[in-house]
């Protein structure tokens, strides 16, 4: 049964809402950059680089994600990343994402953000099986300064696809209400807007989020388990939650996949969205991660539908574009 239900759900057509450019680089891609720029005398193999990305709590994480950064050095870089991820988005059925990009991480490079929005399009653009709009993540790490900087340079080349904006990073060390200026600047550029929050930091960051950045979704959000006024105040606004059960494993978010909200999110009525975060150094897909929900939690195959379903509800598609791919995916033999 475990079989034919991983098949199925292979199959079927599905989106992906939180899903990081530089997270999602499949591992061949990954090692040809290592190899490229002299390589690693830890990383011999593929074996090695799976290896390598493994991590015993979310700032060993971050670390890990600073070191394979350090191997994304060029536009053509970018391009060639882009189209890496969309083929494998294609293998998965995944017809839809909305996909973030850290241009902050990379000005050290020498790369600006409009030139990685260019060259990430231009790798997109390579794969036409899937739709992929662009989520610039203003990484809080570096501040609101550079948060309102950067944006004003996404801002410049929209036309590449850039939907809306983000903050990931150390949660834990940075809360959400130094951005909120930010984030009025964004919606007033008619972007829209989501927050990593209630990852590393308690339920107080993602209140933060939902009342002082006025996010449209938020990214993981399990500490608000912790907190029966948040809960409430997700449930009454409908915030859609974006969660990456399988990153929380690997990040040390939580201890053990058995301790993961989801179905209490569920229960409680919480519109819910399912991802992958960053298969690239998590070693998941989105198949595994719905499998997961069906064998850990009890979610039915109605459900799988439904949280497939609650994907295209939350995305930032036009409301005609919502209604289309509803249609198409319901009609699809596999559904």
């Amino acid at each position: 049964m475990a079989d034919d239900l991983w098949g199925w759900i292979d199959a079927l057509p599905k989106v992906e809402l939180h899903l990081h450019l530089e997270g999602a680089i499949p591992l061949p891609a990954l090692y040809r950059l290592i190899q490229k720029y002299g390589g690693d005398p830890d990383i011999s193999s593929l074996d090695d680089l799976r290896q390598r990305l493994n991590y015993k709590d979310f700032p060993d994480f971050i670390a890990a994600w600073i070191w394979k950064n350090g191997f994304i050095r060029s536009y053509e870089d970018f391009t060639d990343i882009a189209e890496a991820v969309a083929w494998d988005l294609a293998a998965q059925n995944i017809r839809y994402a909305e996909v973030f990009f850290s241009p902050t991480r990379f000005l050290d490079q020498g790369l600006e953000p409009q030139g990685l929005a260019q060259a990430i399009r231009e790798g997109l653009d390579k794969v036409p099986a899937v739709e992929v709009w662009l989520i610039a993540d203003l990484v809080r790490d570096h501040g609101p300064e550079r948060a309102r900087d950067t944006l004003a340079k996404v801002a410049e080349v929209m036309d590449c696809g850039i939907i809306g904006i983000g903050i990931g990073g150390s949660e834990h060390l940075y809360p959400p209400e130094p951005f909120a200026p930010v984030y009025q600047a964004a919606r007033d550029k008619g972007l829209r807007t989501s927050a990593h929050a209630g990852e590393a930091a308690g339920p107080e960051s993602i209140r933060g989020a939902v009342e002082a950045l006025g996010v449209d979704r938020i990214g993981h959000g399990l500490s608000a388990i912790r907190d029966g006024e948040v809960m409430a105040l997700l449930a009454e606004r409908a915030v859609p939650i974006e969660l990456c059960p399988l990153s929380n494993v690997a990040t040390g978010s939580i201890a053990r996949i058995e301790d993961h909200p989801v179905r209490q999110f569920w229960d409680a009525g919480l519109m819910l969205t399912v991802n992958t975060d960053d298969p690239g150094m998590f070693h998941n897909s989105l198949t595994d991660e719905f499998t997961l929900l069906h064998e850990t939690f009890g979610f039915t195959v109605p459900d799988i539908r439904t949280l497939i379903l609650n994907g295209i509800e939350a995305s930032w598609q036009s409301d005609a574009g919502k209604a289309a791919m509803r249609d198409s995916f319901q009609a699809d033999p596999d559904w």
